[in-house]
């Protein structure tokens, strides 16, 4: 969908009068394309005093062909190990490495901060507060740069993440608090292709944001079933022939889905590698106005029949090191006006990754979510033009996202090298206003 004020504000007289009405400046974000460097400029890398993740990070950037510079005029990433301050007064340390070189951050640079998960002791304080220095430096950060912070815990593998978070492919992700613990991590062969050998079911995946997903995911290597509703078939048909995958028509609602998913990936794939739950609807009234059909089929659709799938895949249809990948929606963390069911269901899709990580974990697996804000599609373009011009400027980027900003950071989730991300639900937003 065409963007019309932010076709304006690159125009000559938009430019001049963004500037002069201190209006919203939506540039064009820097998306991933294959071939291009991973970061618009060199990297540079610092340490608080103590901190012990400074090595292995110059070895991640180095392996993932980003340059590492000890002062760059405009630096694609300023990567801080904050790990070692264990006192508020060595905040400072913190302050010390950004201030002078924050205003030179690259357009669609990266910020990112890494530090030890809070743990409750005294000395974890200084530790939660780089939450907040992160989420205001994202709303400081413009033309396209984003701020993040990672926790990390024991001998916490954080490679996937930081080239996701380090790369073009995080270009809506923005401001978000990621945490990453021990879990059975295997990096790939080939970085390009690490889904290669994977079977990957994609459900609501005929159009829009689970297209989208059913693509990246088939780019980096897996064998994707595209699933949805009978009535959708013919554009199902499209996109698995598209992406080289599957089409199966099933409603995931009816009582008998679970099982048939069950008998299907074991007849024909011998199991499941990775399970995106991306269907969902919407049918919004306010409360009062809602019927009880409205409410039924949405927390059917958004929520109850994942949580069939779910078990019943779990009783050994997911292989060992399987993935399963909600999605969520900024709806269910701030809520909406005439959104009671659907924030909701998706308030509940979060529930189901805080309740299924141990689960998971035991298997040496993981449950995560995505939450979008307002994302490009044919729903949101369907909205009101003031309700859709709001939604696109309501985040520190001051434009929406797109279906694949969703499905790249499915994609990460997904990598088998990311085996200690479990649990987390990050937001694809642009750190929209809404929320946390």
């Amino acid at each position: 969908m065409t963007d019309g004020y932010q076709r304006f504000a690159l125009s000559g007289p938009g430019k001049f009068l963004v500037k002069r009405l201190g209006l919203p400046n939506p540039v064009p974000l820097r998306r991933y394309r294959e071939g291009q460097p991973p970061l618009p400029g060199p990297a540079v890398v610092g340490a608080a005093k103590g901190g012990r993740l400074d090595e292995q990070i110059r070895k991640i950037l180095s392996s993932s062909g980003i340059e590492i510079a000890s002062e760059a005029e405009r630096p694609g990433a300023l990567v801080f190990d904050a790990t070692g301050i264990d006192s508020a007064d060595r905040l400072r340390e913190l302050y010390d490495f950004f201030h002078p070189r924050i205003r030179s951050v690259a357009p669609s640079g990266r910020v990112v901060v890494v530090g030890a998960t809070p743990d409750g002791s005294k000395e974890s304080i200084p530790q939660r507060a780089l939450e907040g220095f992160t989420r205001s430096v994202g709303k400081e950060l413009k033309r396209g740069a984003t701020a993040q912070l990672v926790y990390t815990s024991g001998d916490a593998d954080i490679e996937s993440t930081l080239r996701f978070l380090l790369s073009a492919k995080s270009a809506y992700v923005d401001a978000q608090v990621i945490r990453i613990g021990d879990g059975q991590v295997t990096r790939p062969e080939n970085w390009l292709t690490p889904l290669a050998g994977k079977v990957a079911l994609v459900t609501g995946a005929s159009r829009g944001i689970g297209a989208s997903i059913a693509e990246v995911l088939a780019r980096d290597g897996a064998h994707v079933v595209a699933l949805d509703i009978p009535a959708q078939g013919e554009a199902l048909s499209q996109v698995a022939n598209r992406v080289g995958g599957s089409a199966l028509q099933l409603d995931i609602t009816a009582p008998e889905a679970p099982a048939q998913l069950v008998d299907y990936f074991r007849a024909r794939h011998g199991g499941v590698d990775i399970v995106v739950h991306n269907a969902g609807i919407t049918r919004d009234k306010t409360l009062a106005k809602m019927t009880d059909a409205q409410w039924d089929a949405v927390l059917s659709v958004n929520l109850a029949s994942q949580l069939r799938m779910n078990d019943a895949l779990l009783d050994g249809t997911l292989r060992t090191g399987g993935r399963i990948i909600g999605v969520s929606s900024i709806g269910g963390i701030a809520g909406n006006v005439g959104q009671t069911n659907y924030g909701t269901s998706k308030a509940g899709v979060i529930g189901m990754v805080n309740a299924y990580a141990p689960l998971l974990a035991a298997q040496s697996g993981t449950i995560n979510a995505v939450a979008p804000g307002f994302i490009e599609t044919a729903m949101t373009a369907a909205m009101p033009l003031t309700i859709r011009e709001v939604g696109r400027r309501m985040n520190s980027m001051s434009q929406g996202g797109l279906p694949v900003d969703v499905a790249e950071t499915i994609a990460w989730y997904a990598n088998p090298a990311s085996g200690g991300v479990n649990g987390n639900v990050v937001r694809v937003c642009g750190q929209s206003l809404l929320g946390a």
